[in-house]
């Protein structure tokens, strides 16, 4: 055990390896409608280098909109600044003309001197503190704000490769940490910076002598500075990035409570948790050694500051007393530790603003991506729709490297007409409605609605046109009438009752204990997946689409709520398009056109009838039913 802890303690000072971001990490990806690009060869390659110069310049561009704020911010530092300087002067030279030569009222004003000058300096500090809380603040919102907003601008292809929860860290963890460097880093900067400056010159014009002699730690500082800062840069972007992925696999592991129960995987989540946690503990432990010998070395600084100027300034003080007086070795002795003391702010802070950086640059990184919407310059809404869909030549792949996952695919379906998709899993039906939906770009062909290809219709314009009933419904916390106005946000209250009607959803929701009122989680809670099922065929009904997509939306219902949500997906299909994929044969038998794809392929298509007598892959499917056996994994073997 001892031997494995020395191990982990040597990794820093090891040639670090090249690590995996999240989103290579993640393996396998989903789509929204269910399965999605297979793991192999999916990986986020798009790298950026870290660039703090670039960084700090960006939130700026947040903190320049403040201006007026930021100047009452510096004004308010510089005068407490200026103010704490002026106490230790006013008691050096109290000393010297009062104390030294028994003047007591002298030495009464030199007192209240000073508590004139420490009320200011606090009232000061409390007016730029409040204020820059209120900058601080303010940016935090807007940047929270954009980068909620860009996700709803990110394709779908962007939240397949990556862990919701490691997205969900740079809302929080992230900003969060951008806010507390804001509230604290700025003034503490402006605060150092004046504050040294000030003592340097007023150093200077009490003695240049014992000002040389307090520069003389500023080399050891300099050098032992950059050779701590060096390595915490590194250490603190490790940590926020380990932090992320951690906050993503625990994200991962609270969704997947159920599976990780009934495959009694606890053990196995518990020893990936500690083994990621431990790495998160080793990263955070390295930043923060390196980043707490910052206050050893100017804690040591400090004391050798005060002894050279104790030793030099007596010495001076006793053999020529009017080069230096002790007044003014008691200013220099009070003013090595405002010297050092900047600095160490400014070494501090510099090891907190690395980590806001880091922070800030992970949010950049989003920000920075490619909009869905890019390249929809020359796109045009549609205003009357009837529902011809066009599949011609489509060739499509997820990553070029991993080979076309739909080879050459051609089909129409006509306005109206029920178009099923059935194969093996990994065959590419989901990646047909994909692409039908634009969350993905096809790679060679068109598709095409009402004769027009759809990379000219803006994808919000074909997406209004859309309606989705998939296998794993997903409701929102709130209200039952709240989720199935979902579908038309401007339906009345008695559009919503109509839809649910004719979804077969209104019996159950009336008994519910506040109706359409009665308020529901994310999960669904409280009501069955059947009924969940019911609430999203009302959402699509209200939706009022030309076309239907439905993934799988009876294969986790039993048999007798399966009667009850056919009929509701009759009366949603009828006068629509839709493109239904389904493991059950007998949800598509009536079909207009069953398309049987494998390997990306069309290998047969017709009605069910002409396929059962076709004698081929969905007819070994069709008696395999019957059969009681599922067919596909056997047909696919073969």
């Amino acid at each position: 055990m001892a031997k494995r802890i020395i191990e982990e303690l040597k990794k820093p000072f090891q040639q670090p390896k090249p690590e995996l971001d999240a989103s290579q990490q993640t393996g396998g990806v989903t789509s929204v409608f269910g399965q999605g690009p297979h793991e192999k060869g999916i990986s986020d390659k798009k790298k950026k280098p870290k660039d703090v110069k670039g960084t700090l310049a960006r939130l700026w561009n947040y903190l320049a909109k403040t201006k007026n704020k930021l100047f009452l911010v510096v004004f308010m530092v510089f005068i407490s600044s200026g103010l704490g300087l002026l106490g230790p002067v006013i008691v050096g030279f109290a000393i010297d003309d009062y104390i030294t030569n028994r003047e007591e009222q002298g030495f009464i004003w030199m007192l209240v001197s000073l508590g004139f000058v420490f009320a200011g300096q606090a009232a000061a500090m409390m007016i730029h503190n409040n204020t820059m809380i209120a900058i601080a603040q303010r940016t935090v919102y807007q940047l929270r704000t954009e980068l909620f907003n860009k996700f709803h601008k990110l394709p779908i292809a962007y939240f397949d490769k990556r862990q919701h929860g490691e997205l969900m860290s740079r809302v929080t963890n992230d900003i969060e940490n951008v806010s507390n460097t804001l509230n604290t880093s700025f003034i503490q900067l402006c605060s150092s910076v004046l504050t040294l400056i000030g003592t340097v010159i007023v150093m200077l014009v009490l003695s240049p002598i014992m000002t040389a002699v307090t520069m003389t730690i500023i080399p050891a500082m300099y050098f032992g500075m950059k050779w701590i800062t060096k390595r915490t840069s590194v250490r603190f972007k490790a940590q926020q990035r380990h932090l992320g992925e951690i906050n993503g696999f625990i994200e991962e592991t609270l969704s997947g409570q159920r599976v990780i129960k009934v495959f009694s995987q606890e053990e196995r989540v518990l020893t990936e948790m500690t083994e990621k946690n431990n790495v998160l503990r080793i990263a955070g432990f390295w930043a923060q050694v390196y980043s707490g010998f910052i206050p050893k070395l100017m804690n040591f600084l400090n004391n050798a500051s005060f002894a050279l100027i104790a030793g030099v300034g007596g010495f001076l003080a006793y053999h020529n007393p009017e080069i230096v007086s002790i007044g003014v070795i008691v200013i220099f002795v009070e003013f090595s530790r405002q010297f050092t003391r900047p600095l160490n702010d400014l070494a501090n802070q510099w090891n907190t603003l690395l980590s806001a950086v880091a922070g800030a640059e992970r949010v950049f990184e989003v920000m920075d991506e490619d909009n869905e919407a890019k390249g929809e310059t020359n796109a045009k809404a549609m205003d009357e729709v009837k529902g011809d869909v066009t599949f011609q030549h489509v060739t499509f792949s997820y990553e070029k490297e991993a080979g076309h996952i739909i080879h050459d695919v051609s089909f129409k379906a006509k306005a109206g007409e029920t178009v099923a998709f059935v194969g093996p899993t990994g065959a590419g039906k989901t990646t047909m409605i994909n692409l039908l939906a634009r969350f993905y770009e096809v790679d060679d062909g068109d598709i095409l609605l009402d004769d027009r290809p759809i990379e000219s219709i803006t994808r919000e314009s074909l997406r209004s046109q859309l309606a989705c009933v998939l296998q794993d419904t997903f409701l929102f916390t709130g209200t039952i009438r709240e989720n199935i106005r979902y579908g038309r946000l401007n339906a009345t209250d008695e559009e919503v009752v109509n839809a649910a009607i004719s979804a077969n959803a209104h019996d159950f929701i009336s008994k519910l204990p506040q109706g359409y009122d009665t308020r529901i989680s994310s999960e669904g809670g409280g009501i069955s997946q059947g009924q969940k099922q019911l609430l999203s065929i009302s959402r699509a009904i209200l939706a009022d689409p030309k076309l239907l997509i439905l993934d799988e939306a009876t294969s986790n219902i039993d048999t007798v709520t399966e009667i009850t949500i056919q009929e509701a997906l009759g009366r949603l299909m009828e006068g629509r398009t839709s493109f239904v994929i389904a493991h059950r044969l007998n949800t598509i038998r009536n079909a207009d056109q069953i398309i049987v794809l494998q390997e990306g392929e069309i290998t047969e298509r017709g009605s069910h009838d002409e396929l059962l007598a076709a004698n081929g892959f969905y007819a070994t499917l069709h008696h395999n039913a019957l059969a009681g056996v599922s067919g596909y994994a056997d047909q696919a073997r073969a």
